[in-house]
């Protein structure tokens, strides 16, 4: 049976649209008299679906779908909406909420409205079910030479790592950022790091004027990640003309941790487990394995 939990202050209303919802017999009615009363109900089971009230004293409608998308993102909330609520309703949309329903309309708009977000979000929890059994995946990407593309990409793979700690998720995050400002602007666009460390706005500078001109800005970085159930790897290569690794100067090395140029490997390289060049110098592997250590 598909539970469906309604949260109303009034009784009245909550007699309404419990009349309209069970209609439907293979639909259990569940009710709550306020916000905190139907947190403490999807505590106990969860439901396939939350109606709510938008106005209700203590926690109102907007405040309970920022707590469920919080806690439960995957409980559709459907807001029973009124005259003067308009704002409030927009702030919940925005907030996570997943449609509204004007209460005006109750009887011919909550029904079918309710049904499409059920199948909706059934189909949701379906593919979530077949997700949860992959035991390993791949992804590749193709970037020019655009700073804009990095942070969305670096949110893109670390969305890959759901079940990983919070703490390692920014970790690799950082570790990744570095790793793709190093092959544009290293690699792709041949800017010395030490450039930075003696002349910052000039650094800058030439970035972005050989964003514009051949042969940089002509070439790309290519991505390619793979994540199992428990590790992942992601490797970068750039269309420079690399360098020798062995060259690397030491990032833990105590003479090295002042300067600027230096802090970008050091971080790969303690976020991760296991870093790798290759022969070239133009591509760079990450490993890392679930709840392992950063390297020391």
């Amino acid at each position: 049976m598909t539970r469906i939990l309604v949260v109303d202050d009034s009784a009245v209303d909550r007699r309404l649209v419990g009349a309209v919802l069970e209609q439907n017999d293979e639909w259990t009615i569940d009710f709550a008299k306020t916000g905190r009363e139907a947190l403490e109900k999807i505590e106990e089971n969860y439901p396939d679906a939350i109606v709510a009230d938008l106005q209700m004293p203590e926690m109102n409608g907007l405040e309970l779908v920022k707590v469920i998308t919080r806690r439960v993102p995957v409980i559709p909330v459907i807001l029973i909406t009124s005259c003067g609520s308009e704002e409030v309703a927009i702030a919940a949309l925005k907030a996570g909420a997943s449609s509204y329903s004007p209460k005006t309309a109750i009887q011919k708009d909550l029904m079918p409205n309710l049904t499409t977000i059920l199948s909706v979000a059934t189909e949701q929890r379906k593919q979530e079910r077949v997700l949860m059994r992959r035991t390993q995946h791949s992804m590749s990407f193709v970037l020019e030479n655009d700073n804009s593309l990095i942070g969305p990409l670096v949110e893109m793979l670390q969305s890959q790592l759901k079940d990983w700690d919070e703490a390692d998720r920014l970790r690799i995050g950082i570790a990744l950022d570095e790793s793709f400002v190093n092959a544009m602007y290293h690699g792709n666009l041949e800017v010395g790091s030490d450039l930075r460390q003696e002349d910052e706005r000039q650094y800058y500078e030439l970035i972005e004027k050989r964003c514009k001109e051949p042969p940089y800005c002509d070439r790309r970085i290519k991505v390619e990640a793979s994540f199992g159930t428990d590790w992942m790897r992601v490797s970068v290569h750039d269309e420079g003309p690399g360098f020798d690794p062995t060259s690397l100067p030491d990032p833990t090395d105590p003479a090295n941790l002042e300067r600027v140029s230096g802090r970008g490997l050091l971080l790969i390289q303690t976020f991760m487990d296991k870093v790798e060049f290759n022969e070239q110098g133009n591509r760079i592997t990450l490993f890392k394995k679930f709840g392992t250590p950063e390297a020391s």
